[in-house]
């Protein structure tokens, strides 16, 4: 039997190899942890539990006029035209409020106010979407409407 020093032994590197893939793991998952901001967890969430019930009520005031709306996105011109249809008791407001959610990336939401150019229909101005899944929000003060979409490549 031959007597080869420690660092020449396969096995000994085997044993030393499993622990430090583990921390230069650590290390990686500590650093992207520090750097990347997940952004899903609200300040305010006590604040937003309590107001739940008056979200519900904006939605079953929408529900109770049939309101329905139609979202048509220009992006070349960076504009957006809101079709609203609702019962003969609605009365359309001048000005509501379209907020954009991007699905998974909570710096690109954009929320801005469109205009009534006509009875039902709102048209107005708005940044670029990225690609991808969104969930519109539509509102007004006592009602909102949620929908989603996908902007294509």
């Amino acid at each position: 039997m031959q007597n080869n020093p420690w660092y020449r032994e396969p096995y000994v590197w085997l044993v030393i190899l499993f622990p430090a893939l583990a921390v230069i793991a650590g290390i990686i998952t500590a650093v992207l942890a520090l750097n990347s901001d997940d952004g899903l967890v609200a300040d305010d969430y006590y604040n937003r539990g309590l107001a739940i019930n008056r979200t519900m009520e904006r939605d079953r005031v929408a529900g109770r006029y049939g309101l329905q709306a139609k979202i048509e996105l220009v992006q070349a011109g960076n504009s957006v035209r809101i079709t609203l249809s609702a019962d003969n008791n609605f009365n359309y407001p001048d000005r509501i409020m379209i907020s954009f959610f991007h699905a998974t990336r909570k710096g690109f939401d954009r929320r801005f106010p469109v205009a009534r150019t006509d009875n039902g229909i709102y048209e107005g101005n708005m940044p670029a979407l990225p690609p991808g899944k969104w969930y519109v929000q539509i509102e007004s003060e006592n009602w909102r409407l949620l929908q989603s979409l996908t902007v294509p490549l």
